[in-house]
């Protein structure tokens, strides 16, 4: 991931050219006396990243981490055929730590894992950044004005094509 950049001091969204895939995954410690069950699962993430960072063609945009009991990785990837295709690769960091939690951990109940995949169609999105540094898609995207006509969340939604309230769905 990049390194920390300056607060941007002003009202901006972010957008990213065709659709993109946001993947939310993480690890929470059920059992925190078991190190050697849960330390493990813990490194495997920050290898997975670095490998992502240094290989920009299997499609990972960035993300951000954050740690604690459930440890959370917020990810951006261009493609869900991308974000599948590493999760299978034999060569890379993923599987082999995947099966290694199978192994060590499976469904004993000493350390949970989780993870959630959204895969957004064009610009079916919106988001604001104000007084930040870029973060989420302003990090992996292009930052903008968020100002005149997309000023507030439901301008920016009707702007991209998005209904913006129930009433508008067809």
């Amino acid at each position: 991931m990049k390194a920390a950049a300056a607060i941007r001091r002003e009202r901006l969204h972010a957008t990213l050219d065709g659709g993109f895939v946001l993947f939310l995954i993480g690890m929470r410690v059920n059992v925190p006396w078991k190190v050697h069950r849960w330390w493990p699962v813990a490194r495997a993430m920050p290898r997975m990243l670095r490998e992502l960072a240094q290989r920009p063609e299997l499609g990972y945009l960035g993300g951000h981490a954050w740690g604690g009991r459930t440890f959370i990785v917020v990810q951006y990837w261009r493609s869900i055929d991308q974000l599948l295709a590493y999760a299978r690769e034999r060569d890379a960091a993923h599987l082999p730590a995947w099966r290694d939690f199978n192994r060590r951990v499976g469904t004993n109940g000493d350390v949970g894992i989780w993870h959630e995949t959204y895969v957004v169609q064009g610009s079916a999105y919106e988001n604001v950044y104000v007084n930040m540094p870029p973060f989420g898609l302003g990090r992996v995207g292009t930052l903008a004005p968020a100002t005149g006509t997309l000023q507030s969340a439901l301008a920016r939604l009707r702007s991209s094509g998005v209904p913006a309230a129930a009433s508008d769905v067809s």
